[in-house]
């Protein structure tokens, strides 16, 4: 019998199952370091075995966003489909190689989240849509999270968040009440950067696969630990 996993990676391939819309924090409170840990943790994670293949046979498509404050986000890396393992693999050699756009500003959740739910009007033919977003400290400038929240419901954008508590260990908590939105949303904690490889690998992970996604509790966002 197959297991859950193995039965959701063995069904059909599907013109684009998952947008996936990747934002990364690089404020003023991340330094050179703690960037590179989040570029190559996030290319290794796309690397992963089970993540890869969910990825291309879901036909994802992937972006990256970097944020920081109230007029700087960008859209360094657009729309890219994960049709194949090739495709998969040079899309995370570009992460990897992301140049960092700025270094000394402040931290604008919101007006992440505004910009980068904006980009999915060119994903509309993919069945979900999700902004996974990394973050190390609350939202202190621009528009609050939350303010945006009965936007992204509207237009079916869930919003999962990993929490980096290096220097704000009641991150997660803030997160989870202010951030994350949509049905099943989650929060993931790393305590510090170090530990943001294996975090991000493991909330990808429960991101992509629709069986790790269907043990999730429906309709309560919550965190994970």
């Amino acid at each position: 019998m197959l297991t859950p996993l193995a039965a959701a990676l063995s069904g059909p391939v599907l013109a684009c199952d998952l947008a996936l819309a990747l934002a990364v924090d690089v404020s003023g409170s991340v330094d050179a370091e703690e960037y590179r840990l989040q570029m190559d943790g996030l290319a290794e994670a796309l690397r992963d075995s089970v993540i890869s293949e969910a990825l291309v046979r879901g036909r994802a498509e992937i972006l990256l966003v970097q944020w920081t404050g109230a007029s700087r986000q960008q859209v360094t890396i657009p729309w890219t489909p994960v049709d194949s393992f090739e495709a998969l693999e040079a899309l995370a050699d570009r992460i990897a190689t992301d140049p960092r756009l700025w270094r000394n500003y402040s931290t604008a959740i919101g007006e992440a989240l505004r910009v980068t739910s904006a980009e999915f009007e060119a994903a509309g033919h993919c069945k979900r849509h999700l902004i996974d977003v990394s973050g190390d400290g609350v939202s202190n400038e621009g528009i609050a999270p939350v303010q945006l929240h009965a936007d992204l419901l509207a237009a079916g954008i869930t919003v999962n968040a990993i929490a980096i508590e290096q220097s704000e260990p009641d991150l997660t908590a803030y997160f989870f009440e202010n951030v994350i939105v949509g049905e099943g949303a989650f929060v993931v904690t790393a305590s510090t950067f170090a530990d943001y490889p294996e975090r991000i690998r493991r909330k990808l992970l429960r991101e992509v696969t629709r069986a790790t996604a269907s043990l999730a509790p429906q309709g309560a966002p919550h965190p994970v630990r």
